[in-house]
């Protein structure tokens, strides 16, 4: 174990064991909220015309015209062809401190931090968001362990922010949760692919190699496009005796020597 950890050899132990159970689980879909206008700045913002449970809850599949296109299949298909185009990959050139290094996507809403319009008294951030030319506060709350899982991941990997919520919520909230620049980029809602009513991330479109790519995320929807390369993680709303990242650290850890990730998390999901 390098000598950056913050945890003994026998927490090492125990929280693999534990992590390794998580990898093998499903993690839990995210919390229903109620479908406002404030809630259209998460990721948990879902269609009313789709039918897809799993993405959110479940809603009366949308009648159309024999003759006529979805939205959702219309916006997908406009996607697919902007993204094909060479030269549109979402990140830049791989940096000089993170050649070789494995390339981590890291999810925001209830797997770092957990957020509401409700006032939380004891919020650690609170962020002001402007809203149809009204200004609201966003109280916001930090999972346990979020500065020292960061840290170490930050050290390990080259790390991605990438979340389904608008960039006028998350960026903010990034700049307070970040204040060591762990993440070398940040990516949101219009970086995702609308596919059948979830914001998927489609890790093929950030220019980085599959082999060598991972997605931390609470919810399954967010990488239905590459579930093999995802660690997932139990979602996070206030429970302060949470341990689920402290116990992920050390997964991590092991993950970041991989030289091919599918062949590392297929033998930690092993029996």
């Amino acid at each position: 174990m390098e000598s950056g950890s913050i945890i003994t050899q026998v927490q090492r132990e125990e929280a693999l064991v534990l992590a390794k159970q998580g990898l093998v689980s499903k993690s839990s879909p995210k919390k229903p909220r109620g479908r406002n206008i404030f809630k259209a700045l998460f990721c948990c913002l879902r269609t009313q015309n789709v039918g897809q449970s799993g993405c959110g809850g479940e809603h009366a599949p949308h009648k159309e015209e024999p003759s006529t296109i979805a939205k959702s299949d219309l916006l997908q298909c406009l996607q697919y062809q902007f993204y094909q185009i060479p030269g549109t990959c979402l990140l830049p050139e791989v940096t000089q401190r993170d050649q070789g290094r494995i390339c981590v996507v890291i999810d925001l809403d209830e797997t770092l931090v957990h957020s509401s319009f409700k006032p939380i008294n004891n919020a650690d951030f609170i962020v002001p968001v402007e809203i149809e030319g009204t200004l609201h506060q966003v109280y916001v709350l930090k999972r346990p362990f979020v500065d020292e899982f960061l840290r170490r991941m930050g050290e390990l990997f080259e790390c991605v922010l990438f979340t389904a919520s608008l960039a006028k919520y998350a960026d903010p909230v990034t700049d307070l949760l970040d204040k060591c620049g762990v993440f070398r980029a940040r990516l949101f809602r219009e970086s995702c692919v609308f596919h059948q009513g979830c914001y998927v991330k489609d890790l093929s479109r950030l220019g980085r190699d599959l082999h060598k790519t991972l997605i931390l995320d609470n919810s399954p929807a967010s990488y239905i496009f590459h579930p093999e390369n995802a660690v997932p993680v139990q979602s996070w709303f206030d429970d302060m005796a949470d341990t689920e990242l402290l116990n992920l650290i050390p997964i991590f850890e092991e993950l970041s020597e991989a030289e091919d990730v599918y062949t590392s998390l297929g033998q930690l999901r092993a029996p």
